[in-house]
């Protein structure tokens, strides 16, 4: 049960980021929208980490998924760097908007992780 709700809580903060997107479109990048923006995607990545914990909690310590994902240095860095751009979205929200694209850069690079762990059972 504590996988659906941290699912559903995952893809509430996801419905949320057109409506983020338009409000900075409108606005023409301003500060307050690419703040806002950026906390979607700050709240969405956290509720990302909370899935994950319950699905290890459901499968235990030893699952595939925990063997897979490791010291999650992406899912880190991406939390800090978001954390970090929604503050620098009142001073620059240029600089913000680029840590965003960076995220997601990070996350197109392939991760072998899963592919090793199922070779590895």
């Amino acid at each position: 049960m504590g996988v659906l709700w941290a699912n559903l809580h995952l893809l509430f903060w996801l419905s949320l980021v057109p409506f983020a997107t338009r409000w900075i479109g409108e606005n023409h990048y301003a500060a307050l929208p690419t703040a806002v923006y950026g906390l979607n995607l700050l709240l969405a990545a956290v509720a990302y980490w909370i899935l994950q914990q319950a699905i290890i909690s459901n499968e235990g310590k030893n699952s595939l998924l925990r063997k897979a994902i490791g010291r999650d240095l992406k899912g880190r860095l991406s939390l800090l760097l978001y954390a970090l751009a929604v503050l620098a979205a009142f001073a620059a929200p240029w600089l913000a908007q680029a840590v965003y694209v960076l995220v997601a850069l990070i996350w197109i690079i392939p991760d072998r992780r899963i592919e090793q762990a199922l070779l590895e059972e």
